[in-house]
């Protein structure tokens, strides 16, 4: 039986108004922006972190405040995911919040920004309240929407950005489909930039992937499929850098996945643009081989790439080019992925693996524990200019306890997402969340 099966998992929806007082002994406390790793305890009261350190509860715990024993365990900021696709409005039977954000939380996870690609698309101010009532309403987490660059992701006619920023919109991007038109994205990122906010691209030039379904190379040769060059990502972003030396403002690569598109990004950073990218966990942990392997569930895109693009993606993470680790959570229904390999739908969920994909880094000496934490707290939420992924007194308590060496074998079957569609079916992987605490209350504990 595998070990996901036999794990207990408790769940509690969050007030958003806790007066509760919790103390959190002999954790390993780790904030990887100042760089604190030692052991010590942290005092949250009425959803705020109030005090922390390696001294606090020598002289004993606060009277009436829950004790909770870390045992040693890593407690850190909460994880940030900053690219994920819910579904809900228009796809409910692959994904609602609900389920999203339960999966979300179950993976160690206490915000996600949301994509704008639903049905309707989020590219007015009456969808972005919908996302944030059905977050309050039902949801385990925080959840940020993006708004479309594009009305109806068509890439022609520029939404309402303004009124959708000051609506809560942290952003905005047509994920699902690029921005070809150059033009159209100039002046997105030229009224970005006067709003204060991101614009984030799926990184694609449609003609030359020209209905590809994996990457370009040996596989596709194998499988007779067409495949997506390395080119048809790399010459998107280098056109969108030269846009952005003229428009200023915050330019964001969605789930990098080609060498040639981060060295393009690793030079306008030298050159001082401000460019922001994020890779997400199959991208540095898959090649395209694994398609043979597990065919449907496999497919993404971007898609896999070649061995040379996925330690890129590796060396991008230990130089410092890519910011974030996101997962690109894409949920689908058995239909759309048990087809042929070219019908078949792109993506796979990811919300409760990234955690433990991205920990092999740490596992593996690739990467410290400080470096990978921080591409999943503080500098993911710098990219959506969020406050949080950071532990200060007076900051909310979104935090996230972690087993580093909790071995369990990967089970789709047991994901809270309703969609089910992983390539890491029995992978065996070291590390876990066990705790999840959001504003000062555990809506997620595994026994």
């Amino acid at each position: 039986m595998l070990l996901s099966k036999i794990m207990t998992q408790h769940f509690t929806k969050p007030s958003w108004n806790t007066k509760t007082r919790l103390a959190f002994t002999n954790a390993r406390l780790v904030d990887p922006e100042s760089g604190l790793d030692e052991k010590g305890g942290l005092l949250v009261e009425n959803g705020m972190i109030a005090d922390f350190g390696p001294r606090l509860f020598n002289t004993g715990t606060p009277e009436g405040a829950k004790v909770i024993d870390c045992a040693g365990h890593v407690l850190c900021p909460g994880l940030f995911d900053i690219q994920v696709h819910f579904r809900e409005p228009g796809q409910e039977y692959k994904e609602v919040i609900e389920t999203g954000t339960k999966s979300a939380v179950a993976g160690g996870v206490t915000t996600v920004a949301s994509m704008a690609n639903t049905k309707p698309v989020v590219d007015d101010v009456s969808v972005v309240d919908f996302l944030f009532k059905k977050a309050r309403e039902t949801g385990y987490c925080r959840v940020h929407p993006y708004g479309a660059i594009t009305k109806g992701i068509e890439g022609s006619e520029i939404t309402e950005m303004g009124l959708m920023a000051e609506a809560g919109a942290i952003g905005f991007s047509d994920d699902g489909k690029p921005v070809m038109n150059s033009l159209v994205m100039r002046r997105a990122m030229e009224y970005a930039s006067r709003l204060g906010v991101v614009i984030a691209q799926h990184a694609e030039d449609c003609h030359l992937s020209n209905g590809g379904c994996i990457n370009e190379g040996k596989v596709s040769a194998r499988l007779g499929v067409t495949g997506i060059p390395n080119a048809s990502e790399a010459i998107i972003v280098a056109r969108d850098l030269l846009l952005l030396e003229i428009t200023g403002g915050h330019y964001h690569v969605l789930h990098v996945s080609t060498h040639q598109a981060l060295d393009a990004i690793r030079r306008a950073k030298k050159q001082g643009l401000n460019v922001t990218c994020e890779v997400a966990p199959h991208h540095f942990v898959l090649t395209d081989e694994a398609v043979e392997e597990y065919r449907t569930f496999a497919k993404m895109n971007p898609p896999l790439r070649a061995e040379e693009d996925r330690l890129a993606m590796i060396e991008g993470l230990k130089d410092g080019t890519i910011d974030a680790i996101a997962t690109d959570h894409a949920p689908h229904d058995q239909d759309s992925k048990r087809v042929p390999l070219s019908s078949a739908s792109f993506g796979i969920v990811g919300l409760e693996t990234m955690l433990p994909l991205s920990l092999q880094l740490y596992h593996q000496k690739l990467l410290s524990l400080r470096d990978v934490l921080a591409r999943m707290t503080y500098k993911a939420a710098d990219v959506i200019h969020r406050p949080g992924g950071r532990l200060k007194k007076g900051a909310v308590a979104d935090l996230t306890l972690i087993d580093l060496n909790r071995e369990w074998t990967i089970n789709p079957e047991a994901f809270h997402s309703k969609s089910k569609n992983s390539p890491f079916e029995g992978f065996t992987t070291k590390g876990r969340a066990i705790q999840t605490i959001l504003g000062g209350e555990v809506v997620y504990s595994l026994d």
